[in-house]
Parts: C-alpha cells; sequence; structure tokens
C-alpha cells in the first residue's frame, strides 16, 4: 500500500526514506549499517528476520548494485531495492528473483515484486555485523575454547571453516544484539548532535576571521 505523500518534492534519498521509515513497524530500522564493503541504507531488524533495503533515488547511479547485492546477500534474511521509475527497467536484469523491489513516486512507494526468503546467508560476513567481543562471547557460551586471544580475521576464519556453528543460531544472537545496542546508537547520535550545534557557532566566528585575513591579505598585495 502506497503511503501518501504530504507535498510534491524530487525523488531524492531522503524523500523515499520517509515513505519507507512508517512500513517498518516491528522492531528496529538502523540507517546506514555496515555490510561487508558498503553500507546498507536502511535495516529493518525484527527478533525473527533482517531485511536490508537499498534506496536509488533519480541523482543515482546503478553501478554499485552488484557489489551491495553481494554484500547484503551474505547477511540479510530479505533484500529489497527501492528505486524510482527511471531505474527500473535496468535493475531488474540485475537483480535474482529473490530480491524484492518497490518503486517511488510522488504518490509513495508501489511494489514492484515483495522479496521472498533469501537461502545465501553465510556465518562469517553475518558475524561482522558485530562487535568482535560480541562474536566471542558467542563462540565461548558454545563451548569454543581458545577463542579469546583470537584476532577478528581468525575468529572469521573460524566461521567459514565450520559447519558445527548453527546459522540460525548466529542470526538470532546478531538480531539480538543489534536490537540491544540500538538506545545507546540514538543516544550517542542526540549527542553528537548537540555537539555540532554547540561548536557551528565556533565554526562560522572562525571562517569569517579567516575571510576577513583572506581579504587583508589580498587588499595588502593590491597596494604592493
Amino acid at each position: 500500500m502506497a503511503v501518501p505523500c504530504p507535498a510534491a518534492f524530487s525523488m531524492n534519498d531522503p524523500a523515499i526514506r520517509a515513505f519507507l521509515y512508517p512500513l517498518l513497524t516491528e522492531g528496529i530500522y538502523v540507517d546506514e549499517l555496515p555490510t561487508g564493503t558498503t553500507r546498507a541504507d536502511v535495516v529493518h531488524i525484527t527478533p525473527d528476520f533482517m531485511h536490508g533495503y537499498e534506496i536509488k533515488g533519480d541523482a543515482d547511479t546503478l553501478q554499485r548494485v552488484k557489489n551491495q547485492l553481494r554484500c547484503y546477500a551474505e547477511v540479510y534474511d530479505f533484500v529489497t531495492f527501492v528505486v524510482t521509475e527511471k531505474h527500473l527497467a535496468k535493475l531488474l536484469p540485475l537483480l535474482p528473483q529473490w530480491v524484492g523491489v518497490l518503486v517511488a513516486s510522488d504518490s509513495g512507494l508501489r511494489p514492484h515484486r515483495p522479496a521472498a526468503y533469501n537461502a545465501t546467508v553465510e556465518r562469517a560476513p553475518l558475524a561482522s555485523l558485530l562487535l568482535l567481543d560480541e562474536v566471542k562471547q558467542y563462540l565461548l557460551a558454545l563451548g569454543w575454547r581458545g577463542v579469546s586471544q583470537l584476532r577478528r580475521a581468525e575468529v572469521l576464519q573460524l566461521l567459514r571453516s565450520t559447519h558445527t556453528i548453527s546459522l540460525s543460531g548466529l542470526a538470532q544472537y546478531a538480531r539480538e544484539r543489534l536490537i540491544s545496542r540500538m538506545p545507546q546508537r540514538l543516544l550517542d547520535r542526540a549527542e553528537r548532535k548537540l555537539e555540532r550545534q554547540r561548536l557551528a557557532p565556533l565554526r562560522r566566528k572562525r571562517r569569517l576571521k579567516q575571510a576577513a585575513t583572506r581579504k587583508k591579505r589580498r587588499g595588502t598585495a593590491v597596494k604592493k
């Protein structure tokens, strides 16, 4: 169901997010979650699944779709691309059938096809969403010895090479940890916003001083 648009505007990233957020009614959603070698625009996390969303507004290109899809397919239970009509025809051949597609316009989001369950999630990329200590705690709880001193690369290699660690159990643990981390994430975001507001007058004053200095130097150079 399309979410009605309060006013006409261009189909850019913020406008599309404004339509998408109200649809994510359960759990939490995280903006710009580092995922492999990219960042997922929005990740909807509930106790039962993680759904990654990639947004392509009118001004965006499809150059990174291949890498984005590879990274998302390794960790998210569902993946959906949210695109404008401009990109639809060129995007569809790039996506497997299990990837969902929403089409954004000034009237809202129109479902083109729903996302199906992704069966290509892997342990190591999934664990990479977590802090190293969190992954070690999970392995220790399973009875794995000697992991406390391992580096991240060694822990990830362990997860790649063993099939005795339950993928579903690791996925559930990852969802729980990411959800529990959200209050602190929001607090940190609020603190960063306050710090930017505090520093804004100082930065403006510094820029004005620098501009005045440059103007004075140009005036001196002209007199010479």
